[in-house]
C-alpha cells in the first residue's frame, strides 16, 4: 500500500487525488491517513538513524562481539530507554550483528575400525517373565556444579520403565566446562 500512496502522492499536482484513489481502488481516508503519518514516520526514521549510531559506537568498541542483549543492556547503562526488540529491527536493518557462541561438537565419536556391539535379544523386547530380558541405558545428565554425570541404568522386559533401576552410587562427574 505504501506504494500506491506514495504514487497518488506523486501524481497529484496532474490528477484529482478522488480519480486516482478510485482507479487504483484504494480509500480516501486511508490515502489522507497515510499523508498525515508522514511527519512522525520521519521523526521515527530520525530517531532509529540516532538510535543506529549509539549502537554502532557500542558495538564498534565491543570489537563487533556484542548482540541484541548486550547492546540493550549498554543502552540502558547509559540512559537510553529503548525496548530490546526495536534494537533488534535497528541491528537486523543496519546489518549489525554479534558474534554467536560455536556450536558444540558431539561427544561420541566412534572409531575407524570398531565392531558394533552383538544383538544377543535380536530386537525382540518382549519376555515371558520379569528379569529374564534386561535392557540398559546411560544418560548424560548435565549439571552446573560438576560439570556433567554420566548415569546408568537399566530395565526389566516387559515391565517397561516402573521397573526402571538405577545404581545407588552416581559415576563420578567429568567437568566438561571449562
Amino acid at each position: 500500500m505504501r506504494e500506491v500512496f506514495a504514487f497518488i502522492e506523486a501524481e497529484k499536482t496532474t490528477h484529482n487525488i478522488a480519480l486516482l484513489c478510485r482507479l487504483l481502488k484504494v480509500a480516501r481516508s486511508s490515502f489522507y491517513a497515510w499523508l498525515a503519518g508522514e511527519k512522525a514516520r520521519s521523526a521515527r526514521k530520525a530517531a532509529d538513524d540516532a538510535l543506529a549510531h549509539e549502537i554502532t559506537v557500542l558495538h564498534v568498541a565491543s570489537r563487533a562481539t556484542y548482540g541484541v542483549p548486550r547492546i540493550h543492556a549498554g543502552l540502558r547503562r547509559l540512559g537510553h530507554r529503548v525496548n530490546r526488540k526495536r534494537i533488534e529491527r535497528v541491528m537486523r536493518e543496519r546489518g549489525i550483528s554479534g558474534v554467536t557462541g560455536r556450536r558444540r561438537k558431539g561427544l561420541t565419536r566412534p572409531a575407524k575400525r570398531a565392531v558394533p556391539a552383538p544383538d544377543l535379544i535380536g530386537r525382540d523386547f518382549s519376555a515371558s517373565a520379569p528379569g529374564m530380558k534386561l535392557v540398559g541405558d546411560i544418560t548424560y545428565i548435565p549439571t552446573m556444579r560438576a560439570g556433567c554425570i554420566w548415569r546408568p541404568g537399566w530395565t526389566s522386559r516387559p515391565a517397561r520403565s516402573l521397573a526402571t533401576r538405577w545404581p545407588t552410587t552416581i559415576a563420578p562427574a567429568w567437568s566438561w566446562m571449562r
